[in-house]
């Protein structure tokens, strides 16, 4: 009697073990079925996003509210970055995409700048005014090779 109980209580904490892992799974892995309804995607378009990669986190006054969740090549050959936000931040339309950098080589990520137009983006909207990211490597070698100014 005493081994059925202390099998079926070590039964039962496996079961909610193996619950506990597979709710984290899905929380940590983002399953798209699941993060569906708490975001939203708004399109940027850049010149230049060198250095920016599917992942890289998008800033509000430092804080992280969302991802970059594609890099693709748009018409025009203007680079166009899918940001994933999360639902409860509203972008008003004057506002302003940057690519920044953390540190001196650090890795790239997206700062928005909010506006402050009443009207917000839907989602698939396109975000046209933005800031490209500053190519280090040129700026070196117009300085070095005498055609900065």
């Amino acid at each position: 009697m005493k081994n059925n109980i202390l099998e079926m209580m070590v039964g039962l904490f496996m079961i909610a073990g193996f619950c506990a892992f597979g709710y984290l799974a899905l929380q940590l892995g983002e399953v798209s079925f699941l993060t569906k309804g708490s975001t939203y995607i708004i399109n940027a378009e850049f010149d230049n996003v060198a250095g920016v990669k599917k992942g890289a986190s998008v800033q509000v006054a430092g804080v992280v509210v969302g991802s970059v969740s594609a890099v693709t090549l748009g018409d025009d050959e203007v680079a166009v970055l899918a940001l994933k936000l999360k639902n409860n931040l509203k972008v008003p339309v004057d506002s302003m995409a940057s690519v920044k950098s953390q540190g001196i080589i650090g890795d790239k990520y997206i700062q928005l700048s909010l506006g402050g137009d009443e009207e917000f983006f839907k989602p698939g909207q396109v975000l046209s005014d933005t800031e490209s990211s500053l190519d280090i490597e040129s700026l070196i070698s117009k300085f070095a090779f005498g055609s900065a100014k």
